[in-house]
């Protein structure tokens, strides 16, 4: 069982320049992703994707592998994960005949992770053979009943259900529902292969019942997560 993290680390970033490897509390962003990565006692290899020189050089120096530059056409705002990941597969079998069974998707916009938690989640996979993949999962903030459209100028909710005014329930009495919250992703090489798909048909569960979990998209996102880091992870970084 071959097992790869793969963090793609474009260097385009419109919210925040050089985004990827930006300052957090004294060392580049994507240093967090990278050190988590190599901590684990069942990843293989970590292989950074990025179009850029720059992320390349300094993922080189904190121990990752950039076997390639990803081309430009695939490095866009809006290029979906599967076109990142088919490329990285592609090129592992092409250049060095290797194929990896897993491939862990870590977010470096995600720092603040365990890797206890990265090598459960790796070990539900494996004891789950008829898994496509795995998504981590938590409990949102705000319930999806109580979201709405707006339509012709009327408001609509975004869930059509037969639950009398659910936008007006109280959170505890809704159905349970969960956010993607970015901590890890985990698929199969073949799921790529076979469906041209992150997830497949069969995506089994990882929650997340962390308080630390954290995407940063934009300055406020980087303001907290040094708050974060701060009062929570400076002792283990």
């Amino acid at each position: 069982m071959s097992i790869v993290a793969l963090i793609p680390a474009r260097g385009g970033s419109k919210s925040i320049p050089d985004k990827n490897i930006v300052n957090l509390l004294g060392i580049p962003l994507i240093e967090y992703t990278i050190k988590i990565a190599k901590e684990s006692k069942l990843i293989d290899r970590v292989i950074v994707s990025t179009d850029s020189e720059k992320i390349s050089e300094i993922s080189r120096k904190l121990g990752a592998e950039v076997p390639f530059l990803r081309p430009a056409d695939i490095s866009r705002d809006e290029s979906p994960d599967i076109d990142v990941f088919s490329h990285a597969v592609d090129w592992l079998k092409n250049h060095q005949n290797y194929q990896p069974d897993l491939l862990v998707h870590l977010r470096v916009t995600s720092p603040f992770r365990e890797t206890e938690i990265i090598d459960d989640a790796i070990d539900k996979i494996l004891n789950n053979p008829n898994a496509d993949s795995l998504r981590s999962i938590s409990i949102p903030s705000q319930s999806p009943f109580k979201m709405w459209k707006i339509l012709d100028d009327k408001l609509s909710p975004l869930i059509q259900t037969n639950i009398l005014d659910h936008h007006s329930m109280p959170r505890q009495t809704l159905p349970a529902v969960y956010w993607q919250n970015c901590y890890v992703d985990i698929v199969r090489t073949k799921t790529i292969k076979k469906y041209k798909s992150m997830t497949g048909k069969n995506i089994i569960p990882y929650i997340i019942k962390s308080k630390y979990i954290l995407d940063i998209d934009d300055e406020i996102d980087l303001s907290l997560a040094e708050i974060i880091g701060k009062k929570y992870f400076n002792k283990k970084i």
